[in-house]
Protein backbone atom coordinates (compact mmCIF):
# COMPACT_ATOMS: atom_id res chain seq x y z
CA UNK A 1 0.00 0.00 0.00
CA UNK A 2 1.27 3.47 -0.91
CA UNK A 3 0.03 6.24 1.41
CA UNK A 4 0.61 9.95 0.81
CA UNK A 5 0.34 12.00 4.00
CA UNK A 6 -0.15 15.74 3.48
CA UNK A 7 1.17 17.36 6.64
CA UNK A 8 1.30 21.00 7.75
CA UNK A 9 4.58 22.59 8.82
CA UNK A 10 4.67 24.47 12.10
CA UNK A 11 6.48 27.63 10.92
CA UNK A 12 9.74 26.65 12.57
CA UNK A 13 8.37 25.34 15.85
CA UNK A 14 8.22 21.77 17.14
CA UNK A 15 4.59 21.04 16.28
CA UNK A 16 2.91 18.02 17.90
CA UNK A 17 0.81 17.25 14.84
CA UNK A 18 3.62 17.31 12.27
CA UNK A 19 5.91 15.40 14.65
CA UNK A 20 3.21 12.76 14.97
CA UNK A 21 2.75 12.70 11.19
CA UNK A 22 6.48 12.05 10.77
CA UNK A 23 6.35 9.20 13.30
CA UNK A 24 3.23 7.89 11.57
CA UNK A 25 4.93 7.88 8.17
CA UNK A 26 7.99 6.06 9.53
CA UNK A 27 5.77 3.51 11.25
CA UNK A 28 3.96 2.75 8.00
CA UNK A 29 7.28 2.41 6.18
CA UNK A 30 8.55 -0.04 8.78
CA UNK A 31 5.28 -1.94 8.37
CA UNK A 32 5.96 -2.47 4.68
CA UNK A 33 4.04 0.44 3.17
CA UNK A 34 5.38 2.96 0.71
CA UNK A 35 4.91 6.43 2.18
CA UNK A 36 5.21 9.98 0.85
CA UNK A 37 5.18 12.60 3.61
CA UNK A 38 4.44 15.89 1.87
CA UNK A 39 4.75 19.19 3.79
CA UNK A 40 2.55 22.22 3.20
CA UNK A 41 2.94 25.88 4.24
CA UNK A 42 6.45 25.40 5.69
CA UNK A 43 8.94 22.54 6.10
CA UNK A 44 8.29 20.46 9.19
CA UNK A 45 10.57 20.53 12.23
CA UNK A 46 10.97 17.33 14.27
CA UNK A 47 13.39 16.01 16.89
CA UNK A 48 13.78 12.65 15.14
CA UNK A 49 14.71 11.51 11.61
CA UNK A 50 12.75 13.75 9.21
CA UNK A 51 11.40 11.69 6.27
CA UNK A 52 9.29 14.39 4.63
CA UNK A 53 9.88 15.31 0.99
CA UNK A 54 12.08 18.29 0.18
CA UNK A 55 9.31 19.95 -1.81
CA UNK A 56 6.81 22.19 0.01
CA UNK A 57 3.31 22.73 -1.42
CA UNK A 58 1.14 25.73 -0.58
CA UNK A 59 4.35 27.50 0.38
CA UNK A 60 3.54 30.11 2.98
CA UNK A 61 5.11 33.03 1.09
CA UNK A 62 3.20 32.37 -2.13
CA UNK A 63 -0.05 31.67 -0.30
CA UNK A 64 0.20 35.02 1.46
CA UNK A 65 1.10 36.96 -1.70
CA UNK A 66 -1.76 35.33 -3.65
CA UNK A 67 -4.10 36.33 -0.84
CA UNK A 68 -2.89 39.93 -0.95
CA UNK A 69 -2.31 40.57 -4.66
CA UNK A 70 -4.41 39.86 -7.76
CA UNK A 71 -1.30 40.55 -9.81
CA UNK A 72 0.57 37.80 -8.01
CA UNK A 73 -2.35 35.44 -8.62
CA UNK A 74 -2.05 36.05 -12.36
CA UNK A 75 1.68 35.35 -12.63
CA UNK A 76 2.65 32.01 -14.20
CA UNK A 77 3.90 29.35 -11.80
CA UNK A 78 7.47 29.37 -13.11
CA UNK A 79 7.81 32.99 -11.97
CA UNK A 80 6.68 32.31 -8.40
CA UNK A 81 7.78 28.74 -7.59
CA UNK A 82 11.23 29.83 -6.37
CA UNK A 83 9.54 31.25 -3.26
CA UNK A 84 8.62 27.70 -2.22
CA UNK A 85 12.27 26.79 -1.60
CA UNK A 86 12.40 25.29 1.93
CA UNK A 87 15.46 27.33 2.93
CA UNK A 88 13.74 30.56 1.93
CA UNK A 89 10.52 29.71 3.77
CA UNK A 90 12.52 28.78 6.88
CA UNK A 91 14.40 32.09 6.62
CA UNK A 92 11.13 34.02 6.33
CA UNK A 93 9.65 32.34 9.40
CA UNK A 94 12.57 33.54 11.51
CA UNK A 95 11.69 37.17 10.94
CA UNK A 96 7.94 37.47 10.55
CA UNK A 97 5.23 34.86 10.79
CA UNK A 98 1.80 34.78 12.36
CA UNK A 99 -0.23 31.73 13.28
CA UNK A 100 -2.73 33.84 15.21
CA UNK A 101 -6.18 32.87 13.97
CA UNK A 102 -7.50 36.36 14.75
CA UNK A 103 -5.26 37.70 11.96
CA UNK A 104 -5.81 34.87 9.50
CA UNK A 105 -9.58 34.79 8.99
CA UNK A 106 -9.69 36.12 5.42
CA UNK A 107 -6.72 33.98 4.36
CA UNK A 108 -8.36 30.89 5.86
CA UNK A 109 -11.54 31.47 3.85
CA UNK A 110 -9.44 31.99 0.70
CA UNK A 111 -7.69 28.66 1.29
CA UNK A 112 -10.96 26.83 1.86
CA UNK A 113 -12.35 28.17 -1.43
CA UNK A 114 -9.87 25.86 -3.14
CA UNK A 115 -9.98 25.93 -6.94
CA UNK A 116 -12.41 28.85 -6.77
CA UNK A 117 -10.15 31.04 -4.64
CA UNK A 118 -6.88 32.98 -4.94
CA UNK A 119 -4.79 29.85 -4.27
CA UNK A 120 -6.11 27.97 -7.30
CA UNK A 121 -2.55 27.58 -8.67
CA UNK A 122 -1.49 25.91 -5.43
CA UNK A 123 -4.53 23.63 -5.54
CA UNK A 124 -3.81 22.60 -9.10
CA UNK A 125 -0.14 21.96 -8.42
CA UNK A 126 -0.82 19.61 -5.48
CA UNK A 127 -3.70 17.85 -7.24
CA UNK A 128 -1.58 17.17 -10.33
CA UNK A 129 1.38 16.01 -8.24
CA UNK A 130 -0.77 13.51 -6.33
CA UNK A 131 -2.43 12.30 -9.54
CA UNK A 132 1.01 11.53 -10.99
CA UNK A 133 2.24 9.97 -7.73
CA UNK A 134 -0.77 7.58 -7.74
CA UNK A 135 -0.79 6.48 -4.09
CA UNK A 136 -3.48 4.07 -2.89
CA UNK A 137 -4.65 6.64 -0.34
CA UNK A 138 -4.10 10.33 0.31
CA UNK A 139 -4.45 11.44 3.91
CA UNK A 140 -4.66 15.13 4.78
CA UNK A 141 -3.45 15.96 8.29
CA UNK A 142 -6.15 18.54 8.97
CA UNK A 143 -9.45 19.79 7.60
CA UNK A 144 -8.07 23.22 6.73
CA UNK A 145 -6.58 21.65 3.58
CA UNK A 146 -10.01 20.58 2.34
CA UNK A 147 -9.92 23.16 -0.46
CA UNK A 148 -7.82 20.73 -2.52
CA UNK A 149 -10.22 17.79 -2.32
CA UNK A 150 -12.72 18.64 -5.08
CA UNK A 151 -10.02 19.22 -7.69
CA UNK A 152 -8.14 16.13 -6.48
CA UNK A 153 -11.30 14.07 -7.03
CA UNK A 154 -11.18 15.07 -10.69
CA UNK A 155 -7.58 13.95 -11.19
CA UNK A 156 -7.14 11.02 -8.79
CA UNK A 157 -9.18 7.85 -8.25
CA UNK A 158 -7.83 6.56 -4.92
CA UNK A 159 -9.10 7.03 -1.38
CA UNK A 160 -8.96 10.52 0.14
CA UNK A 161 -8.96 10.66 3.94
CA UNK A 162 -8.60 13.39 6.56
CA UNK A 163 -7.09 13.20 10.03
CA UNK A 164 -8.82 15.47 12.52
CA UNK A 165 -6.52 16.44 15.37
CA UNK A 166 -7.30 19.88 16.72
CA UNK A 167 -8.89 21.80 13.85
CA UNK A 168 -11.58 23.24 16.11
CA UNK A 169 -9.19 25.24 18.29
CA UNK A 170 -7.99 27.22 15.28
CA UNK A 171 -11.51 27.69 13.94
CA UNK A 172 -12.84 28.83 17.31
CA UNK A 173 -10.12 31.48 17.47
CA UNK A 174 -11.31 33.12 14.24
CA UNK A 175 -13.51 36.20 14.48
CA UNK A 176 -17.23 35.41 14.24
CA UNK A 177 -17.83 36.13 10.56
CA UNK A 178 -14.80 34.19 9.36
CA UNK A 179 -15.45 31.32 11.76
CA UNK A 180 -18.96 30.72 10.44
CA UNK A 181 -17.82 30.95 6.81
CA UNK A 182 -14.94 28.56 7.46
CA UNK A 183 -17.04 25.96 9.24
CA UNK A 184 -19.64 26.03 6.46
CA UNK A 185 -16.99 25.67 3.76
CA UNK A 186 -15.25 22.80 5.55
CA UNK A 187 -18.53 21.02 6.25
CA UNK A 188 -19.58 21.26 2.61
CA UNK A 189 -16.27 20.30 1.02
CA UNK A 190 -15.46 17.58 3.57
CA UNK A 191 -18.39 15.51 2.32
CA UNK A 192 -16.04 14.43 -0.50
CA UNK A 193 -13.62 12.69 1.88
CA UNK A 194 -13.91 8.91 1.96
CA UNK A 195 -13.33 8.92 5.70
CA UNK A 196 -11.85 10.58 8.76
CA UNK A 197 -9.23 9.38 11.23
CA UNK A 198 -9.24 10.49 14.88
CA UNK A 199 -7.27 9.52 17.97
CA UNK A 200 -10.14 9.43 20.47
CA UNK A 201 -13.83 8.59 20.59
CA UNK A 202 -14.38 11.96 22.22
CA UNK A 203 -13.06 13.79 19.17
CA UNK A 204 -14.99 11.57 16.79
CA UNK A 205 -18.27 12.50 18.44
CA UNK A 206 -17.32 16.16 18.78
CA UNK A 207 -16.17 16.70 15.20
CA UNK A 208 -18.99 14.72 13.64
CA UNK A 209 -21.34 17.19 15.28
CA UNK A 210 -19.15 20.29 14.86
CA UNK A 211 -18.69 19.86 11.11
CA UNK A 212 -21.93 17.97 10.38
CA UNK A 213 -20.07 14.88 9.16
CA UNK A 214 -21.41 11.31 8.99
CA UNK A 215 -20.23 9.35 12.05
CA UNK A 216 -19.99 6.12 10.05
CA UNK A 217 -17.07 7.58 8.08
CA UNK A 218 -14.90 7.93 11.21
CA UNK A 219 -12.21 5.47 12.29
CA UNK A 220 -10.15 5.66 15.48
CA UNK A 221 -6.43 4.96 15.35
CA UNK A 222 -4.13 5.20 18.36
CA UNK A 223 -1.56 7.88 18.87
CA UNK A 224 1.89 6.56 18.24
CA UNK A 225 5.28 7.68 19.48
CA UNK A 226 8.69 6.54 18.33
CA UNK A 227 9.92 4.83 21.47
CA UNK A 228 13.58 4.87 20.40
CA UNK A 229 15.44 7.12 22.79
CA UNK A 230 12.68 7.23 25.38
CA UNK A 231 14.96 5.68 27.95
CA UNK A 232 13.42 7.03 31.15
CA UNK A 233 12.21 4.37 33.56
CA UNK A 234 9.85 4.28 36.57
CA UNK A 235 12.01 5.03 39.59
CA UNK A 236 12.32 7.26 42.61
CA UNK A 237 13.82 10.44 41.22
CA UNK A 238 16.94 11.77 42.91
CA UNK A 239 15.43 15.23 43.27
CA UNK A 240 16.24 17.47 46.21
CA UNK A 241 12.56 18.43 46.22
CA UNK A 242 9.41 16.95 44.72
CA UNK A 243 9.34 18.25 41.14
CA UNK A 244 6.17 18.89 39.14
CA UNK A 245 6.53 19.46 35.42
CA UNK A 246 4.69 21.02 32.49
CA UNK A 247 5.60 20.25 28.87
CA UNK A 248 3.51 21.79 26.09
CA UNK A 249 3.29 24.93 24.02
CA UNK A 250 3.20 28.08 26.16
CA UNK A 251 -0.26 29.42 25.34
CA UNK A 252 -3.53 30.09 27.20
CA UNK A 253 -5.31 26.97 25.99
CA UNK A 254 -2.66 24.59 27.33
CA UNK A 255 -3.18 25.84 30.89
CA UNK A 256 0.21 26.66 32.42
CA UNK A 257 -1.56 29.35 34.45
CA UNK A 258 -3.80 26.64 35.95
CA UNK A 259 -0.80 24.58 37.01
CA UNK A 260 0.88 27.59 38.59
CA UNK A 261 -2.29 28.33 40.57
CA UNK A 262 -2.48 24.72 41.77
CA UNK A 263 1.24 24.74 42.55
CA UNK A 264 0.72 27.63 44.95
CA UNK A 265 -1.73 25.46 46.86
CA UNK A 266 0.74 22.54 46.88
CA UNK A 267 3.41 24.81 48.34
CA UNK A 268 1.15 25.75 51.23
CA UNK A 269 1.59 22.17 52.44
CA UNK A 270 4.98 21.38 50.92
CA UNK A 271 7.01 24.61 50.61
CA UNK A 272 10.04 22.83 49.16
CA UNK A 273 8.18 21.64 46.02
CA UNK A 274 9.42 22.75 42.60
CA UNK A 275 7.69 23.48 39.29
CA UNK A 276 9.57 23.24 35.98
CA UNK A 277 7.91 24.19 32.69
CA UNK A 278 9.13 23.51 29.17
CA UNK A 279 7.66 24.15 25.74
CA UNK A 280 7.68 26.26 22.61
CA UNK A 281 6.80 29.94 22.94
CA UNK A 282 5.68 31.63 19.73
CA UNK A 283 5.29 35.32 19.01
CA UNK A 284 1.50 35.08 19.26
CA UNK A 285 1.72 34.14 22.92
CA UNK A 286 4.45 36.46 24.21
CA UNK A 287 1.94 38.64 26.05
CA UNK A 288 0.37 35.61 27.75
CA UNK A 289 3.82 34.32 28.73
CA UNK A 290 4.92 37.68 30.12
CA UNK A 291 1.77 37.95 32.23
CA UNK A 292 2.05 34.37 33.44
CA UNK A 293 5.74 34.54 34.32
CA UNK A 294 5.32 37.95 35.93
CA UNK A 295 2.50 36.65 38.10
CA UNK A 296 4.76 33.76 39.17
CA UNK A 297 7.70 36.00 40.07
CA UNK A 298 7.00 35.70 43.80
CA UNK A 299 7.66 31.95 43.56
CA UNK A 300 11.34 32.71 43.04
CA UNK A 301 13.46 29.71 42.10
CA UNK A 302 10.61 27.35 42.99
CA UNK A 303 9.38 27.95 39.41
CA UNK A 304 11.65 27.56 36.39
CA UNK A 305 10.94 27.91 32.68
CA UNK A 306 13.50 25.94 30.67
CA UNK A 307 12.31 26.95 27.19
CA UNK A 308 11.89 24.46 24.36
CA UNK A 309 14.34 21.53 24.34
CA UNK A 310 16.35 21.60 21.10
CA UNK A 311 16.92 17.87 20.81
CA UNK A 312 15.16 14.60 21.55
CA UNK A 313 17.74 13.76 24.20
CA UNK A 314 17.13 17.08 25.96
CA UNK A 315 13.39 16.46 25.94
CA UNK A 316 13.79 12.97 27.41
CA UNK A 317 16.19 14.29 30.05
CA UNK A 318 13.65 16.91 31.07
CA UNK A 319 10.73 14.46 31.29
CA UNK A 320 12.88 11.98 33.18
CA UNK A 321 13.84 14.61 35.75
CA UNK A 322 10.24 15.09 36.90
CA UNK A 323 8.30 13.28 39.62
CA UNK A 324 4.97 14.02 37.95
CA UNK A 325 3.79 15.95 34.89
CA UNK A 326 0.57 17.90 34.34
CA UNK A 327 -0.77 19.86 31.37
CA UNK A 328 -4.14 21.12 32.69
CA UNK A 329 -5.61 22.38 29.44
CA UNK A 330 -8.55 24.74 29.30
CA UNK A 331 -9.62 23.42 25.92
CA UNK A 332 -10.64 19.85 25.21
CA UNK A 333 -7.46 18.26 23.90
CA UNK A 334 -7.98 15.73 21.06
CA UNK A 335 -4.53 14.06 21.36
CA UNK A 336 -1.96 14.45 24.12
CA UNK A 337 1.44 13.53 22.65
CA UNK A 338 3.41 15.02 25.55
CA UNK A 339 1.31 13.01 28.00
CA UNK A 340 2.30 9.77 26.24
CA UNK A 341 5.94 10.84 26.09
CA UNK A 342 5.98 11.56 29.81
CA UNK A 343 4.43 8.19 30.66
CA UNK A 344 6.84 6.46 28.24
CA UNK A 345 9.74 7.85 30.30
CA UNK A 346 8.39 6.63 33.63
CA UNK A 347 6.84 9.92 34.74
CA UNK A 348 3.14 9.62 35.64
CA UNK A 349 0.66 12.39 34.88
CA UNK A 350 -2.24 14.29 36.42
CA UNK A 351 -4.72 15.46 33.78
CA UNK A 352 -8.20 17.10 33.65
CA UNK A 353 -11.12 14.74 33.08
CA UNK A 354 -12.08 16.11 29.68
CA UNK A 355 -11.22 15.76 26.00
CA UNK A 356 -9.11 12.74 25.10
CA UNK A 357 -7.43 12.50 28.52
CA UNK A 358 -9.89 10.04 30.13
CA UNK A 359 -9.31 7.64 27.22
CA UNK A 360 -5.52 8.07 27.43
CA UNK A 361 -5.44 7.48 31.17
CA UNK A 362 -7.74 4.47 30.85
CA UNK A 363 -5.58 2.97 28.09
CA UNK A 364 -2.22 3.57 29.79
CA UNK A 365 -3.02 3.49 33.53
CA UNK A 366 -0.13 5.94 33.72
CA UNK A 367 -1.79 8.71 35.71
CA UNK A 368 -4.90 10.06 37.36
CA UNK A 369 -7.62 12.54 36.45
CA UNK A 370 -8.86 15.59 38.31
CA UNK A 371 -11.99 17.68 37.90
CA UNK A 372 -11.43 19.96 34.91
CA UNK A 373 -11.29 23.66 35.74
CA UNK A 374 -10.82 22.99 39.46
CA UNK A 375 -7.31 24.00 40.55
CA UNK A 376 -7.99 22.88 44.11
CA UNK A 377 -8.72 19.38 42.81
CA UNK A 378 -5.56 19.52 40.71
CA UNK A 379 -3.50 20.52 43.75
CA UNK A 380 -4.99 17.68 45.81
CA UNK A 381 -4.09 15.18 43.08
CA UNK A 382 -0.53 16.49 42.92
CA UNK A 383 -0.25 16.27 46.71
CA UNK A 384 -1.47 12.67 46.57
CA UNK A 385 1.29 11.90 44.09
CA UNK A 386 3.82 13.49 46.44
CA UNK A 387 2.62 11.74 49.57
CA UNK A 388 2.03 8.24 48.20
CA UNK A 389 5.31 7.24 46.59
CA UNK A 390 4.29 3.64 45.98
CA UNK A 391 1.06 4.70 44.28
CA UNK A 392 3.03 7.03 42.01
CA UNK A 393 5.58 4.34 41.15
CA UNK A 394 2.82 1.81 40.42
CA UNK A 395 1.24 4.24 37.97
CA UNK A 396 4.63 4.89 36.39
CA UNK A 397 5.33 1.18 35.94
CA UNK A 398 1.91 0.38 34.51
CA UNK A 399 2.04 3.31 32.09
CA UNK A 400 5.60 2.58 30.99
CA UNK A 401 4.53 -0.95 30.02
CA UNK A 402 1.20 -0.12 28.39
CA UNK A 403 2.52 2.73 26.22
CA UNK A 404 4.90 0.24 24.65
CA UNK A 405 2.10 -2.23 24.07
CA UNK A 406 -0.68 0.00 22.74
CA UNK A 407 0.97 3.18 21.41
CA UNK A 408 3.99 1.83 19.57
CA UNK A 409 4.64 2.72 15.92
CA UNK A 410 3.58 -0.81 14.94
CA UNK A 411 0.23 -0.44 16.73
CA UNK A 412 -0.34 2.84 14.90
CA UNK A 413 0.65 1.39 11.50
CA UNK A 414 -1.49 -1.73 11.89
CA UNK A 415 -4.53 0.32 12.89
CA UNK A 416 -3.99 2.74 9.99
CA UNK A 417 -3.87 0.03 7.35
CA UNK A 418 -6.98 -1.59 8.82
CA UNK A 419 -8.81 1.74 8.90
CA UNK A 420 -7.94 2.62 5.30
CA UNK A 421 -8.95 -0.80 4.03
CA UNK A 422 -12.26 -0.61 5.90
CA UNK A 423 -13.32 2.69 4.29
Amino acid sequence: MHVAIITAGGAGMFCGSCMHDNTWARALQENGCEVSLIPTYTPIRVDEDNISTHRVFFGGINVYLEHRSKLWQSLPRFMTSWLDAPWLINLATRFSVSNDAKQLGALTVDMLEGELGPQKKEVEQLAQYLAQLKPDAVCFSNALLVGVVHRLRETYSGKIICTLQGDDIFLESLTDNYREQSIQLISKRAQEFDGFLVHSHYYRDFMANYLSLPAEKFRKIPLGIDLDGHTGKPTKRKNDAFTIGYFARICPEKGLHNLIAAFRLVRQKYPSSKLKAGGYLGSRDHEYAEQTFSAAADLGDAFEFIGSPETHDEKVAFLSSLDVLSVPTDYLEPKGISILESIANGTPVVQPNHGAFPELIDATAGGILHEAGNNQALAESLIRMQEDTQFRLDLAAAGHKRVREAFSPKSLADATVEAIESL
